[in-house]
């Protein structure tokens, strides 16, 4: 007997479901959060040495890293990236 698929893909269901942009959303918040923590971690940067270099509180920063709040701006991603000595690469992809 030979497999078939029976239905959609994921994305189709989530689509289906209104659920797609709010997914995909809290999946990219959760890679960056994860890449900011590992690159802090890696230079032994502490969550208050951060805050002082992004020029924020550690209640913005801990709002950057937390991977379910998505309302996350590009000048306090920036920042981060500045503050880490890094640079981000955003682009949009075909679907």
């Amino acid at each position: 007997m030979t497999k078939q698929n029976l239905g959609s893909d994921f994305d189709d269901f989530l689509a289906e479901g209104g659920m797609l942009e709010e997914v995909t959303a809290v999946a990219v918040k959760r890679v960056i959060a994860w890449q900011i923590e590992r690159e802090m971690s890696a230079q032994k940067m502490t969550k208050t040495a951060m805050a002082k270099k992004m020029r924020t509180s550690r209640a913005s920063l801990n709002r950057l890293l937390d991977e379910n709040d998505t309302s996350l701006t590009l000048t306090t991603l920036a920042g981060a990236a500045a503050a880490l000595g890094r640079r981000i690469k955003l682009e949009l992809a075909p679907v």
